[in-house]
């Protein structure tokens, strides 16, 4: 695939999310979703789990002259639009994953590490019913590991 048919493509998947494919969105973008130019996950996978600041650093050492503030607010709003999940593993430490699917994680505690757990491979029983007036829209698992040897 040529560079100007992923940037299209790029371009259409912001557009379609209702996002305006700014210069730095689009960088920001190529860095989470674009195969050829994302780091590919330990798993091999395009699907990835990054901090804004991991992201703020892929993003310098391409190149691309933005804030973290910037890298932040756009995290926040691809999130919003659907093209990321939040995933918050205690108070003020989030990542951000490209795999939106319904699945868990295992979090390895020692050095900061996501691991993808397929939903079907969870399974939940007797949840409390909601408060009146809410659904259970979905439930999100984390699965904490202090396993010397995976840290």
């Amino acid at each position: 695939m040529t560079t100007e048919r992923r940037y299209t493509a790029l371009i259409e998947r912001l557009k379609q999310a209702g996002l305006r494919p700014t210069r730095q969105r689009l960088a920001l973008a190529k860095l989470l979703f674009d195969p050829a130019d994302a780091r590919v996950a330990p798993s091999g996978s395009c699907d990835r789990h990054i901090t804004a600041e991991q992201l703020h650093d892929e993003a310098v050492s391409a190149g691309q002259p933005v804030s973290l503030a910037t890298v932040y607010n756009t995290l926040h709003q691809f999130t919003g639009a659907g093209l990321l999940r939040e995933v918050v593993v205690e108070p003020g430490r989030s990542y951000f994953d490209t795999n939106v699917s319904d699945h868990h994680h295992f979090f390895f505690e020692g050095n900061g590490r996501l691991v993808d757990i397929p939903g079907d491979q969870v399974r939940l029983a007797d949840l409390p019913p909601p408060p009146p007036g809410s659904a259970i829209r979905r439930v999100d698992v984390i699965v904490r590991l202090s396993n010397a040897e995976n840290d």
